[in-house]
């Protein structure tokens, strides 16, 4: 298995961004992606989930309707589209499998949001 996040960078306040996880490894259309973050000095906390065709999907109550997650089975990728970014939104993102009950993650992608 393997997960290849990119798509971060520097980014102003209220500006976007869209992160993308190419999968590979295992059979993408069949499990449930979800997207994590973790920011200086604080745990990893889930920032959206999508089921495995696209059709559900959920957000931590922080997001507050800003990001969207999607996913294309045909890529292999799941993405993450960021809006009206924030300071605090200032993490590492990590792109997340769970596979027979086992958590598979990608190497991150840093998002800072700053002036």
């Amino acid at each position: 298995v393997q997960l290849v996040e990119s798509g971060g960078g520097l980014v102003q306040p209220g500006g976007s961004l869209r992160l993308s996880c190419a999968a590979s490894g295992f059979t993408f259309s069949r499990y449930v992606m979800s997207w994590y973050r973790q920011a200086p000095g604080k745990q990893r906390e889930l920032v959206a989930v999508i089921s495995s065709a696209g059709g559900t999907t959920h957000y931590a109550d922080s997001m507050n309707g800003r990001f969207t997650i999607s996913r294309d089975n045909a890529k292999n990728t799941v993405y993450l589209q960021m809006n009206s970014l924030k300071p605090e939104d200032t993490a590492v993102y990590y792109c997340n499998a769970q596979i027979n009950s086992y958590d598979y993650w990608g190497q991150g992608t840093q998002v800072t949001v700053s002036s």
